[in-house]
């Protein structure tokens, strides 16, 4: 077998290596005033994207791609977290208002909601888009706790 080679990286060296990893938001390409706000609450995630008027996406975060894993995706805590940075995001961009088209049922509806708007952004509509079968499929059992 052969030795593998091993590098030792001295303190003072690891911490700067580790500032340089720390992620700036750049500047803004183009300033958007308003957009549309799409949130996808499902019972096991929240997944929200930020879109201009034209419906081209801007940017989106998710649950999961914040680091929640599990149950823990399905949170009205995630979906709050995932609103706040959505909320950062376009306050950097420059956005006043936005329209909202909520989708599903999941707990991490107005959480998320409430996140972005904590960021000066002003809501202008709320539309549920949430799709309601008539008389599809056979629903599933309710759960015995």
């Amino acid at each position: 077998m052969a030795k593998e080679k091993t590098t030792e990286i001295k303190k003072e060296e690891a911490t700067t290596e580790a500032e340089k990893k720390v992620v700036v938001p750049k500047t803004p390409k183009k300033k958007v005033i308003s957009g549309i706000l799409s949130i996808e609450a499902t019972f096991n995630n929240t997944k929200v994207l930020f879109a201009d008027k034209a419906g081209n996406t801007l940017f989106w975060s998710s649950a999961g791609s914040l680091g929640f894993r599990g149950a823990k995706k399905g949170t009205p805590f995630a979906a709050s977290k995932v609103g706040d940075v959505i909320g950062s995001k376009a306050a950097i961009l420059g956005v006043k208002d936005a329209d909202v088209m909520v989708l599903g049922v999941g707990s991490g509806r107005e959480p998320a909601i409430r996140a972005f708007m904590a960021h000066g952004i002003e809501i202008t509509s709320i539309s549920d888009s949430t799709p309601v079968p008539h008389n599809g499929p056979k629903a599933k059992k309710p759960r015995r706790v």
